[in-house]
Order: C-alpha cells, then structure tokens, then sequence
C-alpha cells in the first residue's frame, strides 16, 4: 500500500488492479485496470499526479486525474524489485536483480542502464536533492550514480557483508548503510569516503532511517533492538530491545493508573497507564516470569518464575517477601482472595494449593481435577474459589472447608478461564471450544452460551459493575459482550496474535489487552477504541530515561536464589534438555502441550527457528 504525499488518497494491490481509497470517507474512490497479475510494488511521485507500480518485469505509471495509464517501462529482463521517484519528480528508477534502470518520467523513455553490481541489487535510493542514487548489493558494496549523466560517481567498500538498508541524510550530505555484518556506516556523498562505524547490534541491521532535521539515525536489527544514534557525536542515544515474542499476562494495580505485565524475559514491567512510560523495571536475575498479579489491597505482587515457583512481594519496592513452594510441576495461574491475606495456586498435578500471605506457609491442598488447573478465581466474598481444567471441567470449593462443593461440565475442550462476577452472582468460563458460558452461581445451572469468536478463548474478565464481560481469543479478537441481553456489544482488532489475557482498569475506563505477538493494548472503553500501544513491550535503558525508570533485583539476598536446574525428558542422562541444541521436533504432553517454549527456558537451544531466520535473510 502507499499513501499519496498530501495524504487524501491511499493506492492499494489487488488481484488483477489497483484500488485507490478516500483516506476520510472510507470508500473506493476508483480503480486502474489493466493488470493481468497484481502489482508487486506501488509509489506516487512527489507531487501525487503520477503513481508507478510494477508487475513482473514491467513497470506502469498511471495518471490519477485521469485515471489511464500513460506508459509501460519495458527493459527488465527479471522481476522488478523496487521502484523510485526522484525528489524532483522528473526521474524514476528501478532495479532488478541484475540491473538498474533510470527513466524520464515526462516521456516514459529510458534515460540511462547503470553498469551493475557484480552480484545482485538488493536496494536502490534517490538522494532527497535528486542529484545522486544509491544502490547497495549483495556484493557487500555501494554504489553512487549521478542521476543526470548515469555515471558511477563512487564505489563505497567497507562493509564485509551483504548490504541489508541504506538512507541519505535530510541534506543530501550523509548516506547511511545497515549490514548483515551487523554494523552501520556513514558515508561522505561528496568524497565516497567512509566518515564513521557504528556498532551496537548484534544481528542484521535490516532497516535505518534519518529523523527529519538529521540529527538522529534509527536502526533496527534482526536482533530485535531499535537503536538511536546522535549524527553529529557518532555515539549512541539510546535503544529499545524488544525482549520478547510474547506478552504472557498484564494486571492494572487496585490503587493506582498502574498497569504490571510478564513476558518470556526476566524482567516485570510496570507502566504509568495515563502517559504510556514505563515506571519500574524488576529484575529477577535469570529467572523466566509467565504469570503475575496485584493484590486487591495494591500492596502486593505474586509473580510465577520458571513455571514452578511463586515470589511473593512489596509492589513499591520490589522487595522479596516469601517465595512458595509445593507443587509438582508447572504453575499456570494464581489469585488473591479479597481481603489480599490469601493465594491460590493451581498448576500442571492437578492441585490447587491455598498459600497464607501473612506467614509464607501452605495452608491446605485442594484436589479433584483429573488433569492440569488451568485458571483459579476466588468469589467477591472470599468463599469459595472456582478453577478451571484441561479435564473440560471446572470445580467450585469451600475455601473453609476446603471441599469441593460442584463440577460443572458443559464445554467440549480445555477450559481455560474462570471469573466471578464482582456482585457474586455469576460465573463465567471460557474455553478452547471457542466458547463462553455463564453459570448462576447459586443454583450452579448454566444460564446462557456466549458464541462468536472463532477459535479458543484464552482469558475472561467481567466489567467491575458485572454488566459487561470481555473475552480474549486465539483468533486475534477481543469480544465484549452484554451479560443482560446476551449480545456482542463489539469487537476489537488490535494484536497480530493470540490474545493472552484481557483486564480492566479500577475505574472502568480502559481495557487492556497482552499477545503472544509482544504487545500490550489499552483500549478506551467509553468509545471502544484503542488508545496505544505499550507494543515495542521494551526495557528502555538509554541514558536519558535512566533516571525516571527504577529498577529493583527481585532478589535481595541469596535465601531467594533459585539453583538452576535440568528438565529431564528422560531418565537416560544423554535426553536432558539443559544445553541441547534442537533442529527440528515437536515436543508435547499427552495433553498436547507444546513443550518448544519450556524447553528454551530451561536452556535449550532452537536451532530450527535461527535456520528460518537465516533462510529469509539470504532470500531477501
């Protein structure tokens, strides 16, 4: 897609045309006809009159007043890879993977075919004067032509890698270059002499870019970092490392705008939820965070490490109170009771143990889940707890008693979610059945049957005045729905994955949402818009910012030092997970657990998804 330069208009590939869009309406303006393919690229030039595309080996240049096609650029004897319009608007470029042709917009004739690289072009760029263009290569080599007379000005040689990115500078002065030897490169265009190497990045440089009055240099990297570099110090400002591929759990503080979130790194987050910053950093040295939640008092935070331990503390201070210990296996989800003096804990041995805030001691064991509890969540009052299972079932206890007081069957799949109502009244249950069922919690007879989304539901929450409930789903969608009427109210697209988990704020206002794509949306719920995204799901740690982020070890003495230990698949010594170098494989339970994501954390290599990484860079 691209948009035209004023911003009105939007072009667009289709099948067999191009569409072009009213950006303020909305609607299909019109369409050029007249592919037999699609277009593969599409670009207007400066002044929005004239929009190129190109189709195989062919190139079309479209009149939008108009709407007919004033020329076809034939020449390319490959597929067209990318195509430019000069600042000025009088040249067009566009290579191939052997050539590079400049063409006189005005004529649709051919100007000029560069003298190529001896290898192939990966990328072509106009200086903003349109006096110069840019071409990098797979041979590890620039090339700069003067566009007036096609000439080679000057061959730049540095970079011991394939050429990933290039950019000039807003003043034609600078032209930057990104590599797959991982470094970046500033280059005199006067001279074709190297100024400066900056390096920082510990993978491909993919993408750099200038900041509009070129003082600033961004890049990002397969490393998943963004850096920021100062032009004219040549030293790095800051960068933002994206930690993580998903966001497994966010969690709003009962006392303030504070949104707390875990992902697949060792660090938790916790966010200003009215500016977007992140506050406070927590370290937990090398352990893996996957579950986390405030106590109703705001006091407190239980956050699940390495799937087997609960470490239980100071929400302020990020000081380490208890950590607990007892189950057999995996924990999947915890919960404080109301009054915030108990924790629950319910994991992959089918227990729910009940843990004593106060005193860091287990206080009972409930068992009857013939599989793994999935989801746990006490009743308004503190009474009971219900909890969810991979045995398609969820259970209602006596949290005195400790006895189970109901096992409730309607869903066909793993239940994977469990939420009281805040007035007590209701309770509802999610499902990988894809649906969301409400029971009365007196009678413990189902009420009503939520269905719409299309795949799993992975998390539930009820609005705090129990009148709307909000479920999020493995098909990429967050439903709320109407609890009187039974209706879908809306649904929200915002995440490029699974929806891992949906909460909403105290004061009922926003709605947040975490992915397994890495990032955390908050949702306006008033308007039923999104209002950002905490989506670069980051730990910041440039100079300037180190001031307003605190950051806390997790850890304060060596009492809470968890030993690093093995996953053993196998009695066999030769099976264990620690340090194995993993090709190719699926790894599941008898449940159909996919095991890939436990087995890195505990030190396994997965060298499948580097050789798709590796593949894609060479391809491209």
């Amino acid at each position: 897609m691209c948009f035209s330069p004023d911003g009105t208009i939007l072009a667009s590939n289709g099948s067999i045309s191009i569409q072009i869009w009213d950006v303020k309406t909305g609607k299909l303006k019109f369409e050029l006809n007249g592919l037999t393919q699609g277009a593969n690229q599409i670009c207007f030039s400066p002044d929005g009159a004239i929009l190129a595309s190109s189709e195989g080996n062919s190139i079309f240049l479209w009149d939008i007043i108009t709407r007919k096609q004033k020329f076809k650029l034939n020449g390319h004897t490959n597929n067209v890879k990318s195509i430019w319009f000069s600042q000025d608007g009088t040249t067009f470029a566009s290579n191939d993977q052997n050539s590079i042709r400049l063409w006189d917009v005005k004529t649709g004739k051919i100007k000029f075919e560069l003298i190529c690289h001896p290898q192939t072009v990966t990328l072509i760029c106009f200086s903003p004067d349109s006096f110069t263009l840019a071409s990098g290569s797979s041979d590890n080599s620039i090339r700069l032509w003067d566009v007036k007379t096609g000439k080679l000005k000057f061959e730049l040689n540095g970079h011991t890698q394939s050429v990933c990115s290039i950019c000039f500078s807003p003043d034609s002065f600078i032209l930057a270059s990104g590599s797959s030897d991982n470094s970046i490169r500033l280059w005199d265009v006067k001279t074709g002499k190297l100024k400066f190497e900056l390096n920082g990045h510990t993978q491909s440089v993919c993408s750099i870019c200038f900041s509009p009055d070129g003082s600033t240099l961004a890049s990002g990297s397969y490393d998943k970092s963004i850096r920021f570099w100062d032009v004219k110090t040549v030293s790095p400002k800051f960068s933002i490392n994206k930690n993580s591929d998903r966001v497994w759990q966010v969690c709003f503080s009962p006392d303030s705008p504070s949104l707390a979130s875990v992902c697949d790194d060792n660090y938790i987050y916790q966010w200003d939820v009215n500016t977007g910053n992140l506050k406070s950093l927590l370290k937990g040295h090398n352990n893996f965070f996957n579950t986390i939640t405030f106590s109703p008092d705001g006091l407190m935070l239980a956050i699940v490490s390495d799937y087997s331990f609960i470490f239980l503390m100071e929400a302020k201070t990020g000081k380490c109170l208890y950590k607990f210990e007892g189950h057999d296996g995996n924990i999947n989800q915890i919960c404080f009771s109301p009054d915030s003096t108990q924790l629950a804990s319910g994991g992959y041995d089918t227990s729910i143990l009940l843990w004593d805030v106060q005193t860091g001691q287990q206080k009972s064991q409930l068992n009857g889940h013939l599989y793994c509890v999935n989801s746990i969540c006490f009743s308004p009052d503190g009474s009971y707890l219900a909890s969810g299972s991979w045995d398609n079932s969820f259970c209602i206890w006596d949290v005195k008693t400790s006895q189970q007081n109901d096992q409730l069957n309607g869903h066909s799949d793993c239940v994977s979610s469990v939420c009281f109502s805040p007035n007590g009244t209701l309770l509802a249950s999610g499902s990988f059945d894809n649906l969301i069922i409400l029971w009365d919690v007196k009678t413990a007879i189902q009420k009503s049957k939520f269905e719409g989304h299309t795949q799993g539901v992975n998390s539930i929450c009820f609005y705090p005045d129990s009148t709307k409930l909000a479920s999020g789903s493995k098909d990429l969608s967050i439903c709320l729905w109407d609890v009187k009427t039974r209706q879908l109210i809306s649904q929200l697209f915002g995440h490029s994955s699974s929806v891992r988990s949906v909460s909403f704020s105290p004061n009922c206002n926003i709605l947040a949402s975490s992915s397994d794509d890495g990032s955390i949306c908050l949702w306006d719920m008033a308007k039923g818009q999104k209002i950002q995204d905490l989506d670069k799901f980051c730990q910041e740690i440039p100079t300037k910012f180190q001031n307003p982020i605190k950051t806390f070890s997790l850890f304060n003495n060596d009492k809470f030092v968890i030993p690093y230990t093995k996953l053993l698949i196998s009695s066999d010594p030769i099976l264990q997970a620690q340090g194995a170098f993993i090709f190719n494989g699926e790894f599941s339970t008898h449940l159909n657990t996919d095991l890939q994501e436990l087995l890195k954390q505990k030190g396994s290599y997965i060298l499948e998804n580097k050789f798709k990484l590796f593949q894609n860079a060479s391809q491209n």
